[in-house]
């Protein structure tokens, strides 16, 4: 199967911000739209950064503009990329939303979470089956109820211990192609060893 890719999940439509945009009226988008976020751009639609609803909280007075209280540089996807590697470049940056841009970085679209869950119709308990009886089972040999395996609007999350340190790398590895995964978090530790850590 070819992989999903943003261009046919994306929201063309995009509520969006200029530098000059005041702070009562990025408030005022972000709760009329009912989005925790917006992308800024310039007069030829290239975008500059981003502004969040945690922005506008962290802003000491309301005098401010998009261009004072923007996120720079923003993170931004090309409309030909996988959906899984935007996915992990939610979850490497910590974000809900990426700016999609053409070739000369002009903003073209909209990449929610939402958007991405959108691609695959599986539910999670689909996906944790999947993840139990594929990985758990058939990748590490373990007995299923050894790992700890919940999920969430897609991102899985694993933890519990394996046998050997090698056998952890794999195991994400897999859980990343399961279709319907957008991230995966990875607490599995081997032995007495630490937990491992997010995988994006």
């Amino acid at each position: 199967m070819e992989p999903h890719i943003i261009g046919e999940v994306m929201t063309s439509e995009v509520v969006l911000a200029h530098r000059t945009t005041p702070f009562q009226e990025l408030v005022g988008l972000l709760d009329r739209h009912r989005i925790s976020g917006l992308p800024v751009v310039d007069h030829d639609d290239k975008v500059l950064g981003v502004v969040s609803g945690t922005d506008l909280a962290r802003a000491a007075t309301g005098t401010l503009t998009a261009g004072d209280l923007m996120s720079t540089p923003a993170v931004t996807v090309h409309p030909e990329q996988a959906v899984s590697d935007a996915a992990r470049v939610m979850e490497r940056h910590g974000i809900e939303r990426l700016p999609v841009v053409d070739e000369e970085d002009r903003l073209i679209g909209i990449a929610t979470r939402r958007d991405l869950l959108r691609v695959f119709a599986r539910t999670d308990d689909t996906i944790r089956r999947e993840v139990v009886d594929g990985i758990v089972v058939g990748v590490l040999g373990l007995p299923p109820e050894s790992v700890d395996v919940t999920v969430r609007d897609g991102m899985v999350t694993l933890t519990g211990r394996v046998p050997r340190s090698s056998e952890i790398a794999p195991a994400v590895r897999s859980a990343w192609k399961i279709e319907g995964v957008v991230g995966v978090v990875n607490g599995l530790a081997y032995g007495d060893g630490d937990a491992g850590t997010r995988e994006g």
